[in-house]
Order: structure tokens, then C-alpha cells, then sequence
């Protein structure tokens, strides 16, 4: 795709896992996944990992990708959405005469992905939507096993009026997994990723959307790369 910017966003300060993204996963660096498969589908001219840490910027670095700037402080805290941090990365380029007609969100926390369904993903984007985005099918549903406290504080069915009784009869429900945007521009500065409603899913299987948050989810991503499940 032509104009194409990959954003993937790398803040310092990780909680959960100190130092998550430059942490190493199976010998490498868990950063350079994602670079791995943006480098799949682009140049390095076209990749940007916009944060505030000094050392992710040396690791990055070391790996050949030039760092095309430093996040700002206010954009790097707990309360930093993505939408501001998207759009400074969209502003840097486009003052630098970039046209960007797609963006390519890739989160580091996701190493599994292919460059394989970027390309899947990408071609079911279309310049009238507002986001391509990936999901895996929710092990939960609201029509069959998502209960809410009613008034009398029994719980109910979320959904729908509690008649099914077999799961597979369920309408199917999705759950982003974190992987991969496919964005508008146009869209996140008119709109704002939370009022999008012109949304196009693509589809991964449970493993390869792994989403690494906790050390748990570090472990099961350990045990998947040394079982050679993917």
C-alpha cells in the first residue's frame, strides 16, 4: 500500500513487566518482533516507534531502525491514550511532507503476528472505513455466559432473554486482541478511535493473538515458542 506510516508505540514505563519491551523472549528483544514484520511489508523510512525511554531508543537503534524522534513526557504517562500518541507520530511525518493515506498500529505486546495477516488485513481496508482491525472470537459470550447484577442483586443474562442453552447456538461475538490497526487517518483526526463505528475485522486464531500484559502472559508465550505451537 502506497503512503503507508507503521506506528508501533513502546513506552518506558511498564509496570506489570519492568522493561516489557526490550525484554528478551526467546532470545530477542520483544520489540523486534513487531519491527521484524513491519520490515515484512515496508521500508525503514516508513516505520515509526514513538517513546520516551532512552534505552528502548538505543535497542531499536541497535537494530538498524533510526528513531525518528522522542516521545514526549506528557504522552507517556498511564493516562496517555493511544489517539494522542498516534497522532503526534501522524503530525511529525505530515510536517515533514509525508502523505499518509493508512496507518499500521502494531503493539508490541503482540509478538505472534505474521507478516502474512498484515497483508490479509491491509487488503480489507478501504479508504470509507474507518478501521480495519484484528480479533480472535471471545471465549465469552453475552447471549450465553456474560451475566449482569439486576436490581435485586441476582444476576441475569447480559444479552438476549436467557433461551440459549447450547453455546454453539450463540450469536458469535469478537474481542480486539491487540495485534493489529489498520487506521484512517482522516479518521483519527476527525473522529478519534473511540467514536469509530466503521469497523472491518480480521480475524486471528487464539495462539498467534497472544497479547502480552502479565507475567503469566510472558510465560504462556514462552511455553508456546519452546513447544513449538506456532
Amino acid at each position: 500500500m502506497d503512503n503507508l506510516l507503521i506506528i508501533i508505540p513502546a513506552r518506558g514505563g511498564s509496570k506489570g513487566i519492568p522493561k516489557k519491551n526490550i525484554k528478551q523472549l526467546n532470545g530477542k528483544p520483544l520489540i523486534y518482533y513487531s519491527i521484524d514484520v513491519a520490515r515484512g511489508i515496508a521500508t525503514d523510512e516508513n516505520i515509526c516507534v514513538t517513546t520516551d525511554d532512552d534505552e528502548i531508543i538505543q535497542c531499536v537503534q541497535t537494530y538498524g531502525l533510526k528513531v525518528p524522534f522522542k516521545r514526549p513526557k506528557e504522552l507517556a504517562t498511564d493516562c496517555s491514550g493511544s489517539n494522542e500518541v498516534l497522532i503526534h507520530a501522524l503530525n511529525f511525518y505530515e510536517k515533514k511532507g509525508k502523505k499518509v493515506d493508512c496507518i499500521l498500529l502494531l503493539q508490541p505486546t503482540s509478538p505472534f503476528r505474521e507478516v502474512q495477516f498484515l497483508k490479509e488485513a491491509m487488503e480489507l481496508y478501504q479508504p470509507d472505513i474507518d478501521m480495519v482491525v484484528s480479533v480472535k472470537e471471545s471465549s465469552v459470550n453475552p447471549y450465553y455466559n456474560c451475566f449482569e447484577e439486576n436490581e435485586n442483586g441476582f444476576l441475569s443474562i447480559s444479552k438476549g432473554n436467557g433461551t440459549i442453552e447450547r453455546r454453539q447456538d450463540a450469536p458469535k461475538v469478537y474481542e480486539f486482541n491487540g495485534s493489529i490497526y489498520v487506521i484512517n487517518p482522516s479518521s483519527l483526526k476527525n473522529k478519534g478511535l473511540s467514536h469509530f463505528s466503521k469497523i472491518k475485522k480480521y480475524v486471528m486464531d487464539d495462539l498467534h493473538s497472544i497479547d502480552i500484559d502479565t507475567i503469566f502472559d510472558w510465560e504462556i508465550a514462552e511455553l508456546i515458542i519452546k513447544k513449538q505451537y506456532i
